[in-house]
């Protein structure tokens, strides 16, 4: 085992905690929910994305022997927490810019808030396609070609987020622009997130769309943040007056939740198909319950805890600004440097753990600004017509 891995678990944690401030006694980080804070959150967040998607290349459980060099195992099963951080915090963001920007819904939602996330991941995706082709794999119209191109399969097997977050995104716009309260909007969105997840559910693995738990076990989080933004006034109010409690009580759930998320999917699993379960759906469901739950403790209770911290330094502003192209972007890497690309294509194999994770970021990052200054590009040329 390569132990120079180790020394990314204090890097990671002076990346988010150097110029961070904790506030004193009776004061509290007023900033906690403001967008410059969820947003160099979220850009530290993609990073331990990153650490998961490589984790699951060197780390998991699952890989052949040959490929396995632990180290990076804390980051393999908590994929699906990390990503329940951006769909709380879209939530959230959604609903405080619909109360404070006027005419937020009538002017240009759609073009403004989800073709510019729909636009980057599709050149992204090209960008693997394009990988995929000069590594050799046989990409015929009829073949997984058409469908790569169409978006209907995954040229980016990350690029799940992309496709299901501007669903969400319109459940939001279609309620609160047509219902006739809040309170109807909140609910219909509560519905359809609901049965959005029933639907992966009751889908078995595949090739396509909904291909597995991944695509709907962290989407709970998005109602969550649209009720906290909502009821904010009143929540924050009571959780300074109880903050130790609430605190505690956050800490202290964290680790058998897991356990149980754990538990659960090891006794129902997502993956009944495979010796033909009968009550796979329930199966499914039991097990995202218990993902449910962990995902939706974790984040509150960060955000609890971001009451009192306030974080902030140059690295986590830049991550900030690219954390949706670094996001799509690093699993290029990822996939090109492990083993194998996606799975069965030629790759450059790194056997070094932490030569690989840091080629990983670099990469991803270089990219990411690229990617950033190429979209900008584009932005301004339709916005001269």
């Amino acid at each position: 085992m390569d132990k120079l891995i180790y020394i990314i678990y204090p890097l990671l944690l002076a990346a988010l905690l150097i110029g961070s401030r904790v506030a004193k006694k009776k004061e509290w980080n007023e900033e906690a929910f403001s967008l410059d804070q969820m947003k160099m959150l979220q850009g530290f967040i993609a990073v331990l994305i990153m650490c998961h998607h490589c984790g699951q290349k060197n780390s998991a459980s699952w890989i052949d022997e040959r490929y396995y060099t632990g180290g990076m195992e804390f980051f393999v099963p908590i994929g699906f927490v990390l990503v329940s951080f951006f769909t709380f915090c879209s939530g959230y963001g959604l609903y405080k810019s619909l109360k404070t920007k006027k005419d937020y819904l009538k002017k240009s939602f759609i073009a403004h808030r989800i073709f510019p996330i729909i636009g980057t991941g599709y050149l992204v995706a090209m960008i693997f396609l394009l990988v995929r082709i000069l590594l050799g794999e046989n990409l015929k119209l009829d073949n997984n070609g058409l469908w790569y191109v169409l978006g209907l399969k995954l040229a980016n097997p990350n690029g799940w987020y992309v496709i299901v977050i501007p669903f969400f995104y319109l459940a939001f716009y279609l309620a609160f622009r047509f219902m006739k309260s809040e309170k109807a909007a909140l609910f219909a969105i509560l519905i359809f997130t609901i049965a959005f997840q029933f639907l992966g559910a009751s889908l078995d693995h595949n090739d396509w769309w909904m291909r597995g738990e991944w695509w709907y076990n962290s989407v709970h989080l998005f109602v969550v943040g649209i009720w906290f933004a909502k009821n904010e006034e009143k929540l924050i109010p009571g959780i300074k007056k109880h903050y130790k409690l609430f605190l505690i009580i956050g800490l202290l759930l964290i680790l058998p939740l897991f356990i149980l998320s754990e538990y659960l999917k090891g006794v129902f699993s997502y993956y009944a198909e495979y010796w033909d379960a009968p009550d796979k759906v329930f199966r499914r469901v039991v097990s995202l319950s218990g993902e449910v739950l962990f995902s939706s403790v974790v984040v509150l209770t960060a955000f609890i805890i971001s009451l009192k911290v306030k974080i902030g330094n140059p690295f986590l502003k830049l991550m900030g600004k690219i954390t949706l192209e670094f996001y799509l972007i690093h699993g290029l890497f990822s996939e090109l440097f492990c083993f194998a690309f996606d799975g069965s294509l030629k790759s450059f194999y790194i056997k070094n753990q932490l030569l690989y994770v840091v080629v990983v970021f670099a990469l991803g990052i270089s990219s990411a600004l690229l990617i950033r200054y190429i979209v900008g590009m584009v932005k301004k040329l339709f916005a001269a017509r």
